[in-house]
């Protein structure tokens, strides 16, 4: 036995922790400086800008503050031009709105008046009368049934129908309006196409008292209807 306590460290054998602690210390040592440094850096450049108006002279600041209101001044200006732009648009739009509204309704009213043309969907009505029978009472009988089916425009040859339209009978033909119609009866009207056929073909009804007066009728519904006679204003 050489007396030796096996724990203890052979002479001339590191302790294998020994080394390695002041190295550790080092290593942590320069970490924290790093960190100190960009925290250092950090600060400063805050500082630098917190500072910048405090730092600056008094004739700097006054050019800054001179600035700044020329600034405001131009931004006031030119919201005062938006709004302006925008007030004008807006009272454009109504003005453009109400004067489009106005052009509908006047060409609504000229249309019902029968002083302006008008076209859409509706039916051809066409009375041969190789007899001579057809009087005015059937042509005003005819008009009256498109009116109750809902035709808006009517033309009788190349007279427009209007409100106080008259219908007399004449030697050779029927008097519609001051104006002479001869056979064959053409009807243009606009409404509806399957109403107003429906009505003038009920049992009984306008086609049949035509035929019966020895007058053929041909119906024709139709997708659009050109009505280009008007009346004088």
């Amino acid at each position: 036995m050489t007396g030796e306590h096996p724990d203890e460290p052979r002479k001339g054998t590191a302790s294998p922790r020994g080394p390695l602690r002041p190295r550790a210390r080092r290593l942590a040592a320069g970490l924290l400086c790093l960190v100190l440094g960009f925290a250092a850096v950090a600060q400063v450049r805050s500082t630098r800008r917190d500072t910048a108006f405090a730092t600056a002279r008094q004739d700097e600041l006054v050019e800054i503050l001179a600035d700044l209101g020329q600034r405001s001044e131009r931004l006031r200006s030119d919201l005062g031009d938006l709004e302006a732009t925008r007030a004008r648009l807006e009272r454009d739009a109504e003005g453009g709105t109400a004067l489009e509204e106005a052009r509908e309704r006047a060409t609504a009213y000229g249309i019902l008046a029968g002083t302006l043309p008008a076209e859409g969907p509706g039916i051809e009505l066409l009375i041969q009368d190789p007899g001579h029978r057809v009087r005015a009472v059937n042509l005003l009988d005819a008009l009256q049934e498109l009116r109750d089916a809902g035709a808006e425009v009517v033309q009788i040859n190349d007279v427009r129908v209007g409100v106080d339209t008259y219908f007399l009978d004449d030697r050779g033909g029927v008097g519609v309006d001051g104006r002479l119609l001869t056979a064959p009866y053409r009807f243009l009207a606009i409404g509806d196409p399957h109403t107003m056929a429906t009505a003038l073909n009920i049992p009984g009804g306008l086609v049949r008292t035509l035929r019966g007066a020895g007058a053929t009728v041909l119906i024709t519904p139709r997708a659009k209807v050109a009505v280009g006679a008007v009346r004088s204003p």
